[in-house]
């Protein structure tokens, strides 16, 4: 089992579950949109985030951005990591019926899908599989020239998150912060730069 330093956030109990059976890590619950209301939830969160840093690692529909959103607007920047995970359309096998969006949520996640959303978001590995240093980042500046911000630019962003296996409801801070934590720049440019 890996050992991971950052309190991992997620929605609910069974997304808790399926994560302690690939990690050992402190896991919480935010309880779904509970969060928006629990002070004394939100302050705990805070207070891990002093003192071991969170990793937010929420369902890939608009209501686990919009939870990912509260909570990140709450805490410092530096203290929270950012783990996604991929659009992937099913329902989980405890649901009679998927999700409004029809996407699996961290539940039903393959436990190596758990694992690489984790390593892309830069968990600090307490056996030594810490994540290595990308180089330089990628700029927003970038993303201007590759067409990826600015008019008309939604397509080809779409299409390169569906390519990296990310969310499509990513904002592009997100995606750049997400593209930083899987490349860096220079092999990004490498392999998305000249429009491909």
């Amino acid at each position: 089992m890996i050992r991971i330093r950052e309190v991992i956030v997620c929605e609910g109990r069974y997304d808790k579950n399926a994560l302690k059976q690939v990690v050992d890590a402190t896991v919480v619950t935010t309880g779904g949109f509970q969060i928006f209301h629990d002070r004394e939830q939100m302050a705990l969160l805070r207070r891990m985030a002093a003192e071991r840093g969170l990793i937010l690692l929420l369902d890939s529909d608009g209501a686990g951005f919009v939870i990912r959103g509260h909570i990140k607007s709450a805490i410092p920047p530096e203290q929270v990591k950012q783990a996604y995970i991929p659009d992937v359309y099913g329902k989980e096998k405890r649901k009679k019926t998927a999700g409004k969006e029809g996407k699996l949520g961290v539940e039903g996640m393959e436990p190596a899908v758990l694992i690489e959303a984790l390593r892309r978001a830069g968990a600090t590995f307490l056996d030594g599989d810490a994540p290595a240093e990308k180089g330089e980042p990628l700029t927003k500046a970038d993303l201007m020239d590759l067409g990826l911000i600015g008019a008309g630019s939604r397509e080809k962003r779409q299409a390169l998150l569906k390519e990296l296996a990310l969310p499509e409801h990513m904002s592009t801070g997100a995606m750049l912060e997400a593209v930083n934590l899987l490349m860096g720049r220079e092999e990004f440019l490498q392999h998305y730069g000249n429009g491909n």
